[in-house]
């Protein structure tokens, strides 16, 4: 195996095993699906799509970067040492902030389309 097909490999593992033990990246998969079903529905434009999309991989990958400090920092200490927690505080922060711009992405991309459905009914 070609040293790019075994990095891709070891990625795309990286992937499923934040899945894989990840109860808030399930979460997150849900919340995405959710949102590509409602977008699919209220046919988005394309630059509607690239935001959607954009914020979605955002926080997808904040949320995989942050299983790994919490795993790396977990094999590196078992002692609660604050610079422990705030290593992990601090990643976790990162994931919100991620999940917070999604909500207002949510708001300006899907509000006004769902404001005319309902006016329209």
């Amino acid at each position: 195996m070609s040293s790019l097909r075994r990095s891709f490999a070891w990625a795309i593992q990286g992937i499923i095993d934040s899945v894989a033990i990840g109860s808030n990246m399930k979460i997150h998969l849900c919340a995405a699906v959710a949102a590509v079903g409602l977008g699919w529905g209220l046919e988005l434009a394309r630059l509607d799509w690239a935001i959607l999309s954009l914020t979605i991989f955002m926080v997808l990958a904040a949320e995989t970067t942050n299983t790994a400090i919490e795993k790396t920092v977990d094999l590196v200490t078992d002692d609660h040492h604050h610079l422990a927690r705030m290593a992990k505080d601090m990643a976790a922060g990162a994931v919100l902030l991620t999940a917070l711009n999604a909500l207002v992405v949510a708001v300006l991309v899907f509000g006004p389309k769902l404001v005319r459905l309902m006016q329209d009914l």
